[in-house]
């Protein structure tokens, strides 16, 4: 191809796009576009790894602790978990560690329970449940030590059985 066809070419295709653009409106995501160039995207998601993280660990947790209460207090934990910051790829794994972590230590267990029974309280817009220790829990309390333990232990099976794959 000779330099006048080119020339001729890149005219013709200046022209077209001049055409293209002459009724649309100017916005600020076009102009970061243009600024990036074309295909500044190619082969990238525009969602970051800890968003996609963040997301796989919230479908896990609502399909093995529906979308309670308790699902919502251990995401907020997980999202801030310095253990999820240094572990995008592996997101459930992190889910199992932390799930440990709280199963392991009485004062963790209690502090998550208490959280998700605030939580629990603004949602409904009705007085929490606190559970005293060395008194029986309150019948209508939804999320009392021994409730929650067994929910993250079958959460641990869960994610044990299925290889920490969430499915």
């Amino acid at each position: 191809m000779s330099d006048k066809d080119a020339k001729t070419r890149s005219e013709a295709d200046a022209e077209l796009q001049r055409e293209i653009l002459k009724d649309r409106k100017f916005s600020l995501a076009e102009a970061i576009g243009r600024l990036a160039g074309p295909g500044a995207m190619k082969g990238a998601s525009p969602v970051s790894r800890k968003q996609q993280a963040e997301a796989e660990i919230e479908g896990c947790l609502q399909l093995r602790l529906g979308t309670g209460c308790l699902s919502c207090v251990l995401l907020r934990h997980l999202r801030a978990s310095p253990l999820l910051l240094n572990n995008y790829d592996q997101p459930l794994i992190v889910v199992a560690a932390l799930v440990q972590r709280i199963l392991d230590s009485d004062y963790l267990l209690k502090e998550l329970v208490r959280e998700t029974d605030v939580e629990w309280g603004q949602k409904y817009g009705e007085r929490p449940f606190f559970e005293t220790e060395g008194q029986a829990a309150h019948p209508d309390d939804p999320y009392t030590y021994d409730s929650v333990r067994t929910t993250l232990s079958q959460l641990i099976e869960a994610l044990a059985v299925n290889g920490t794959s969430g499915q």
